[in-house]
Protein backbone atom coordinates (compact mmCIF):
# COMPACT_ATOMS: atom_id res chain seq x y z
CA UNK A 1 0.00 0.00 0.00
CA UNK A 2 2.56 2.23 0.91
CA UNK A 3 4.06 2.21 -3.23
CA UNK A 4 0.82 3.51 -3.68
CA UNK A 5 1.44 6.57 -1.97
CA UNK A 6 4.86 7.02 -3.62
CA UNK A 7 3.19 6.76 -6.98
CA UNK A 8 0.47 9.21 -6.08
CA UNK A 9 3.15 11.76 -3.99
CA UNK A 10 5.45 10.92 -7.29
CA UNK A 11 2.87 11.97 -9.72
CA UNK A 12 2.22 15.26 -8.12
CA UNK A 13 5.66 16.03 -7.77
CA UNK A 14 6.67 15.35 -11.35
CA UNK A 15 3.45 17.23 -12.95
CA UNK A 16 4.77 19.87 -10.36
CA UNK A 17 8.17 19.98 -11.55
CA UNK A 18 6.84 20.46 -15.33
CA UNK A 19 4.85 23.12 -13.99
CA UNK A 20 8.13 24.85 -12.39
CA UNK A 21 9.82 24.71 -15.75
CA UNK A 22 6.98 26.36 -17.69
CA UNK A 23 6.61 28.77 -15.37
CA UNK A 24 10.59 29.60 -14.56
CA UNK A 25 11.77 28.76 -18.05
CA UNK A 26 15.22 28.74 -19.43
CA UNK A 27 18.13 31.35 -20.01
CA UNK A 28 22.04 31.07 -19.45
CA UNK A 29 21.65 29.73 -16.24
CA UNK A 30 19.74 26.65 -15.47
CA UNK A 31 17.54 28.65 -12.78
CA UNK A 32 14.53 25.95 -13.15
CA UNK A 33 16.21 23.04 -12.51
CA UNK A 34 18.61 25.07 -9.29
CA UNK A 35 15.48 26.28 -8.21
CA UNK A 36 12.95 23.02 -7.85
CA UNK A 37 15.91 20.87 -5.82
CA UNK A 38 17.05 24.12 -3.79
CA UNK A 39 13.02 23.78 -3.06
CA UNK A 40 12.91 20.36 -2.50
CA UNK A 41 15.70 19.67 -0.79
CA UNK A 42 13.93 22.76 1.77
CA UNK A 43 10.49 20.70 1.47
CA UNK A 44 12.16 17.76 2.57
CA UNK A 45 14.27 18.47 5.36
CA UNK A 46 10.42 20.56 6.05
CA UNK A 47 8.31 17.24 5.80
CA UNK A 48 11.29 14.71 7.51
CA UNK A 49 11.43 16.93 10.62
CA UNK A 50 7.34 17.36 10.63
CA UNK A 51 7.19 13.49 10.07
CA UNK A 52 9.52 13.03 13.44
CA UNK A 53 7.81 15.93 15.54
CA UNK A 54 3.75 14.94 14.91
CA UNK A 55 4.62 11.29 14.48
CA UNK A 56 3.20 10.88 10.77
CA UNK A 57 2.72 7.52 9.50
CA UNK A 58 4.75 6.05 7.00
CA UNK A 59 2.33 6.31 4.23
CA UNK A 60 2.47 9.53 4.47
CA UNK A 61 5.96 10.43 5.41
CA UNK A 62 6.50 8.64 2.18
CA UNK A 63 4.31 9.67 -0.15
CA UNK A 64 5.85 13.54 0.73
CA UNK A 65 9.39 12.63 1.18
CA UNK A 66 10.05 9.65 -1.65
CA UNK A 67 7.10 10.73 -3.32
CA UNK A 68 6.59 14.05 -4.04
CA UNK A 69 9.58 15.59 -3.42
CA UNK A 70 11.30 12.31 -4.90
CA UNK A 71 9.03 13.50 -8.17
CA UNK A 72 9.83 17.06 -7.88
CA UNK A 73 13.23 17.03 -7.55
CA UNK A 74 15.82 16.06 -10.40
CA UNK A 75 19.37 14.96 -10.41
CA UNK A 76 19.31 13.31 -13.92
CA UNK A 77 18.35 17.09 -15.23
CA UNK A 78 20.80 18.46 -12.74
CA UNK A 79 23.79 15.95 -14.29
CA UNK A 80 22.30 16.21 -18.01
CA UNK A 81 23.02 20.39 -17.70
CA UNK A 82 26.13 20.22 -16.09
CA UNK A 83 27.42 18.14 -18.92
CA UNK A 84 26.16 20.26 -20.99
CA UNK A 85 28.23 23.48 -19.71
CA UNK A 86 31.31 20.90 -20.04
CA UNK A 87 30.66 19.86 -23.73
CA UNK A 88 29.99 23.84 -24.00
CA UNK A 89 33.36 24.99 -22.93
CA UNK A 90 31.79 26.63 -19.89
CA UNK A 91 33.92 25.74 -17.15
CA UNK A 92 33.55 28.24 -14.84
CA UNK A 93 29.44 28.51 -14.94
CA UNK A 94 29.66 24.59 -14.59
CA UNK A 95 31.80 24.98 -11.27
CA UNK A 96 28.88 27.54 -10.08
CA UNK A 97 26.10 25.30 -10.82
CA UNK A 98 27.69 22.19 -9.71
CA UNK A 99 28.55 24.13 -6.42
CA UNK A 100 25.96 26.15 -5.70
CA UNK A 101 23.38 23.32 -6.03
CA UNK A 102 25.08 21.26 -3.71
CA UNK A 103 25.48 23.80 -1.47
CA UNK A 104 21.99 25.25 -1.21
CA UNK A 105 20.27 22.21 -1.50
CA UNK A 106 22.45 21.30 2.15
CA UNK A 107 21.52 24.27 3.18
CA UNK A 108 18.13 24.71 2.25
CA UNK A 109 17.65 20.60 4.19
CA UNK A 110 19.12 21.85 7.14
CA UNK A 111 16.79 24.78 7.22
CA UNK A 112 13.73 23.10 6.54
CA UNK A 113 14.54 20.50 9.10
CA UNK A 114 15.29 23.09 11.39
CA UNK A 115 11.85 25.07 10.88
CA UNK A 116 10.26 22.11 11.33
CA UNK A 117 11.58 21.35 15.21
Amino acid sequence: MNALFVFLGGGTGSVLRYLAGLWIGSAAFQWATFAVNAVGSFAIGLFGGWASRFGWGEALRLSLTVGLCGGFTTFSTFSKESLALIEGGRYSLFVLYVAGSVALGIIAAALGFWISK
